[in-house]
């Protein structure tokens, strides 16, 4: 299966001078849930904008989609619809993303500046807000919402316009458990409906849940591992050199335990038969 993005060689520097990746080589199929693991600063954030066209490399290749991923490809009408219809970025900060009047609105745009039907958006926005428990926010302003429901909403506008491919910044920043928990199970719904997963985060804890392949990047803002989160997360000296486990910290086994499962009647994420990627 060939891969949906190719990255060969990929350096990146702030201003010109301030490095935030070294020589990075990686691929990433479909169907992978890849989380990126490492301290802050390590450019993990870096990464995600580069897979998503906001920045590009110094030096280096990044191939999406068997096309050369340059600021000039993007610019072309063709690419760039075909691009930015299938790989969707969530921002750490949703207020980044959201600017539009009402919850409604917000998850309409993408598919609008697609050029869909304004029934098949209508439906494509319902949809959306029924999987994910938020249809009582429809026409509030996003403004006035809580942290956790301004994540969800920014979550949901991307999911509006059914990408392939989600790209997830720091996903679980400041939300409060039961948020969390609506993540964790919204991810593995999104795992079984085919979509490729990328997340960036310094939380162990969401590697175990989510994770089918873990990246890690240390603060020389290199790839220092690749692999099974089971084998990564039990590397406790490589954890340790990379400043994800504090050195006196030296069991990450509760990690592992049963699968995870929704709890106190909470309900469970599905996607709605008219979402592609349900069969």
């Amino acid at each position: 299966m060939k891969p949906i993005f190719e990255l060969t060689d990929v350096s990146y520097r702030y201003h010109g001078s301030i490095p935030a990746l070294e020589r990075i080589n990686l691929q990433i199929r479909p169907g992978e849930s890849v989380t990126i693991l490492g301290a802050n600063g390590s450019g993990k954030s870096t990464l995600l904008h580069l897979l998503d066209g906001l920045i590009f490399p110094v030096s280096g290749t990044i191939n999406a989609y068997d096309e050369a991923l340059t600021e000039e490809k993007l610019e072309t009408d063709g690419f760039r619809c075909f691009f930015r219809s299938r790989v969707g970025f969530v921002f750490q900060n949703p207020d980044i993303q959201l600017f539009c009047p009402t919850v409604f609105e917000e998850l309409a745009f993408g598919p609008l500046q697609l050029g869909l039907p304004s029934g098949e958006v209508k439906k494509r926005v319902d949809d959306v807000l029924d999987m994910l428990g938020i249809a009582p926010l429809r026409d509030r302003s996003p403004s006035q919402l809580s942290g956790g429901e301004k994540k969800k909403v920014a979550i949901a506008s991307v999911l509006s316009l059914n990408p392939q491919v989600l790209l997830m910044d720091e996903p679980t920043s400041s939300l409060d458990p039961r948020t969390r928990h609506w993540f964790t199970d919204l991810v593995g719904e999104l795992k079984k409906a085919g979509k490729t997963i990328v997340i960036s985060t310094h939380e162990l804890s969401l590697v175990a849940k989510v994770s089918s392949r873990v990246l890690v990047l240390t603060e020389d803002h290199a790839i220092a591992a690749d692999g099974p989160p089971f084998e990564v997360i039990k590397d406790h000296e490589l954890l340790h050199k990379a400043n994800i486990l504090h050195e006196h910290e030296t069991d990450t086994s509760g990690l592992f335990g049963k699968e995870h499962e929704p709890h106190n009647g909470e309900k469970v994420l599905s996607f709605p038969a008219s979402m592609p990627g349900k069969k």
